[in-house]
Parts: C-alpha cells; structure tokens; sequence
C-alpha cells in the first residue's frame, strides 16, 4: 500500500493517511484505554490490601483467644472467610503472618508510649505515666498481651519481639536522659542500661497476672479494675524508684 499525504495528517504507522479526525480518535481511544487500565491497576491493589488487612485482623483475634499455639493457618483462613491457599500468597509461612501481627500490635504500643513521652510534665511523671499506661493496656487483652511479651513462639516471631521491646526500650532512655539533665533521676547508672532493666521489670512483672493459668473469675468486674490499677501503679513506681534521684 502507498503512503499517501494528506493536507495537515502525517501517514500513519502502516504508511496509511490518517486525517486529523482520525488521529484524535486513535488518541482518545487510547487514553481510554490507559484510564481503564489504570483503575482496573487500582482496584485489584485495592482488593489485594483488603485481603491482607482480613488476614491480619483474623489472626490478631485467633491470638487473643488461644496464643500462637492455637492460631493455625487453615483457622486465620476460615475466620477470614477464604481458602488456605489465599492466606499462603500473602504470607508464606505461619511465622511469617504472625510476625506482622506482632509487629503491627506492638506497633501501636511504642506509638502511644512516645506520645506519653512528648508529653508536658516532668520526667519522672511521663515515666511513670508511660509504664501504668502499658500495664493497663496489657491487662485489657491478657492473652493477646501474653503472647505478645512471654509464650514460646517461632524464631522469626521472637526476632520481632525483641525489636518491639528495644522500640519500647528506645523510648523510655530518652525520657530517663532528660531526667538526668534536669536532675530529677540519677546520673550514676547509664540510661540504656536503666532502661533495659526497667522494661525488663515491668513486663517480667506482668507475666503472672497476664498468664492462662492466673485466676480472675471469683473477683467481680468492679474488684478486677481496683486490682489492676494498683498493679499497675505499683510496678510504675518500682520502675521510677529505679532511677529517682537521692532524696526525691
């Protein structure tokens, strides 16, 4: 076939003339069909991270009923209302998934923590403020908390772990710094040791209460809120008498 010129149209790419009509429509075609594919793009990212969201809220509910140990794969699936296979193209491994619950969880304690610890007020109360705090959180899901701080688990999710407790560690070292410039806490202990053993203080300290075998059922509702705030009062003041200044 010749290609032939017309007035003002270029050939086009199979040595065809093409009036300027012709060439707006073959680009309007095209942008729709880029739109089109564009949102299709969208709406398939959309449903990927729905997927990925059910999966994460179902095995963050599986773990605060029974533990790591009773949240299976084909269970998280079920709950999330789709087949085992599915769960396995999102996370390919058990430890996996529940790594990213526990990173997600903890998460979201290390944020409230450092919100407390940006806080007015001085060091000591923001420390002490920031470890009732944790400990009444905890004991609102003891046995999501249980998990999250003290049962046996995979590797990967221990991993997690310990990058959640050095977060929380993080946090708590650079209130005790401004304690020691203000003069408020000790300056004779180094405040990555103190907040180490502070941390590990009070999340030893909840270990007991936050336990499947610990025994609330004979307190009323009532007396089971008196008893964990004084909990958590009295490991908060442990933690601040740990690197309260002399005299203070």
């Amino acid at each position: 076939m010749k290609a032939e010129w017309s007035e003002g149209a270029p050939p086009s790419i199979f040595g065809c003339t093409q009036t300027k009509n012709e060439l707006l429509f073959t680009s309007l075609r095209i942008n729709i069909h880029s739109f089109m594919a564009y949102r299709q793009t969208a709406a398939v990212e959309a449903r990927l991270q729905d997927n990925r969201t059910r999966i994460l809220q179902a095995a963050r509910a599986l773990v605060s009923e029974g533990g790591w140990q009773e949240a299976q794969v084909a269970n998280v699936a079920a709950t999330a209302g789709m087949a085992t296979g599915t769960v396995y193209r999102y996370f390919p491994s058990k430890a996996e998934l529940f790594a990213e619950v526990l990173s997600r969880v903890s998460q979201r304690e290390v944020d409230v923590l450092s919100d407390i610890a940006a806080s007015d007020g001085s060091a000591a109360e923001r420390l002490h403020s920031m470890v009732t705090t944790f400990v009444l959180r905890a004991m609102r899901n003891p046995r999501l908390a249980y998990a999250l701080i003290a049962e046996p688990c995979d590797k990967a999710i221990d991993e997690e772990r310990l990058t959640y407790r050095a977060a929380i560690s993080e946090v708590i070292r650079a209130v005790i710094l401004e304690g020691q410039a203000q003069g408020g806490m000790r300056g004779d202990v180094r405040a990555d040791v103190a907040c180490t053993v502070i941390v590990g203080g009070f999340m030893e300290g909840l270990i007991g209460p936050l336990s499947p075998l610990a025994n609330t059922s004979q307190l009323s509702e009532a007396k089971q809120r008196i008893e964990i705030a004084a909990l958590a009062d009295q490991i908060a003041a442990l933690a601040c008498a740990s690197v309260a200044a002399s005299g203070r």
